[in-house]
């Protein structure tokens, strides 16, 4: 069981919190293990759009694979706002010293710069306060135009929406990217890509969509990419014709079924081979009977 906790402060935005903490809460009730905890200084919390939030005072016990997230607030200003008791913002920290991970949405990044948590580490905030993030914390890297930044545990985003984007990585780095796209497709969203880091999963790239048969046969794809899938089968599992299917998937992904496959599969082996493996052994992983297919599809893709 993960623990994910989120750190209330005074006039936070909605978003902020509910944007994560649904596809927390979603992982969940797909099986996967989530816990979903509020804190604060206070039990009464306002927000930015003018309702207030109950939350526990009392921190529960952490371990290292739980999750503190600090939602934004509205901050015109980060030197003026988000005030935090060294306190709380120890608690933050100690949490990361144990092992453990910590994020941010929009202004939180103060509260993890203020927790000493920035210094020496990339980071990212909303576009109107990125500048004054950069000369609070000036041993920071302030990234721009990025959804969110990864840097040893630490993870901050953009604001807003791109709180979605954050925990959707996060569950994908933790149950894969098959997990994250099924909870993005339950919340209606596009499973986005970060500016930061390579973020080349097709699983992800290529949902952003709302066509349910070919969200079937993506599905069966991700689930069997190393077999042979013959097109007929697909067609029957996603209840079309295979002309129809081909139609809707090149429309919906801009591939075909086969095309989509390969994708996964040299994506696979890309990862196996960073790990060590040849590329012979790692074309056989994935599925290919020998390394020519996949070094015929590494050169078309480079």
């Amino acid at each position: 069981m993960t623990r994910v906790v989120f750190l209330l402060v005074p006039q936070l935005h909605l978003l902020d919190l509910a944007g994560p903490a649904q596809v927390f809460s979603t992982a969940a009730d797909h099986g996967l293990g989530y816990e979903i905890g509020y804190v604060a200084e206070q039990e009464d919390v306002p927000t930015a759009q003018g309702i207030a939030l109950r939350a526990a005072t009392a921190w529960p016990r952490l371990s290292a694979g739980d999750l503190v997230v600090v939602p934004g607030w509205r901050a015109p200003t980060l030197r003026t706002h988000g005030e935090l008791s060294a306190t709380t913002l120890g608690r933050l920290a100690a949490h990361h010293a144990a092992g453990g991970t910590v994020a941010s949405v929009c202004a939180g990044a103060d509260a993890l710069g203020r927790a000493g948590l920035l210094d020496g580490r990339r980071c990212t905030t909303h576009h109107d306060v990125q500048d004054e993030l950069a000369r609070r914390y000036p041993r920071a890297s302030v990234l721009r135009d990025v959804l969110y930044v990864v840097d040893d545990r630490v993870i901050t985003s953009a604001g807003i929406a791109s709180g979605i984007d954050l925990a959707l990585h996060l569950v994908a780095v933790r149950h894969g990217p098959a997990a994250a796209a099924r909870i993005a497709r339950d919340m209606v969203v596009y499973a986005r890509r970060n500016g930061d880091e390579r973020q080349t999963s097709a699983m992800l790239r290529h949902r952003a969509h709302l066509v349910d048969a070919v969200h079937r046969v993506q599905d069966l794809i991700d689930a069997r990419f190393t077999t042979r899938l013959s097109l007929t089968d697909l067609a029957t599992a996603s209840g079309v014709s295979e002309r129809t299917l081909t139609r809707h998937f090149a429309e919906a992904t801009g591939l075909t079924p086969l095309r989509y496959q390969q994708e996964l599969r040299v994506e696979r082996a890309e990862h196996l081979i960073a790990h060590g493996a040849t590329t012979e052994t790692a074309a056989r992983a994935v599925g290919f009977q020998d390394a020519r297919m996949l070094r015929r599809l590494r050169a078309r893709a480079s």
